[in-house]
């Protein structure tokens, strides 16, 4: 796989955190590469290290050591600022929670992440068609309180991706779901994936959640166990 193949790559990334008694090694030398345009599934236990490594991954938070590349930058070569612009422009995330402001309507809870990244001027054409596959076309008029649970969500996921992100990052998505709008909700996340080519990284505990990618890998204890599916071996 070339370089140019590669939007997420990890080699030897240890996180230690200091703790009262004693430092807590969330990850333990962990090396993981994520194509462009694939759907990658990272699940394990509570406490596994898997949040740990969504946060690395985001630029939310530093590494102990090792390297930390996305989308073709080493995080530890750029500044706290370059680091927030790539959080605007490069990186989408999707949390259990949607995030969205009460008072806002789905549309402009969306324009705000166009705003936050700089781009005005309207949504662009292209951007219906994401709308209507997330089917929240005929929601974007209602506050949060009025939609669904997995119309939130959808809204959320609608504005991670509003700015054409190279990689999405979803933290445990369907954890506030019902198992219909878990389905429903993941389907979008698939159909994204295939139609658009968007490249995904999903953490989740649960095994039915992550057999929606294209490649499992599980952690325990801060290590990455074993690896199923495409490109595994």
């Amino acid at each position: 796989m070339s370089e140019n193949d590669q939007a997420l790559v990890m080699r030897g990334v240890r996180k230690t955190f200091e703790a009262e008694n004693a430092p807590v090694r969330a990850l333990r030398g962990v090396d993981l590469t994520v194509r462009r345009g694939e759907f990658l599934c990272v699940v394990g236990p509570s406490g596994s290290g898997k949040s740990t490594l969504f946060h690395i991954l985001g630029g939310l938070t530093g590494a102990t050591s090792g390297q930390v590349i996305v989308n073709g930058r080493d995080l530890a070569k750029i500044s706290d600022a370059e680091r927030t612009e790539m959080r605007k422009r490069t990186v989408g995330f999707v949390f259990q929670k949607y995030n969205l402001l009460p008072t806002l309507t789905a549309a402009d809870n969306i324009a705000i992440a166009r705003y936050l990244a700089g781009n005005g001027g309207g949504e662009e054409p292209e951007f219906r068609e994401v709308l209507d596959l997330l089917g929240i076309t005929n929601r974007l008029r209602h506050k949060p309180r009025a939609l669904s649970g997995g119309e939130q969500q959808r809204v959320a996921i609608a504005r991670a991706i509003v700015n054409h992100p190279a990689i999405l990052l979803a933290d445990e998505p369907t954890g506030n779901l019902d198992s219909k709008n878990s389905e429903a909700v993941l389907a979008v996340l698939g159909d994204l994936n295939e139609r658009l080519g968007q490249t995904i990284l999903m953490i989740t505990h649960d095994l039915h959640v992550a057999s929606f990618g294209h490649r499992i890998v599980h952690m325990l204890d801060g290590c990455i166990l074993e690896e199923e599916g495409a490109g595994s071996a």
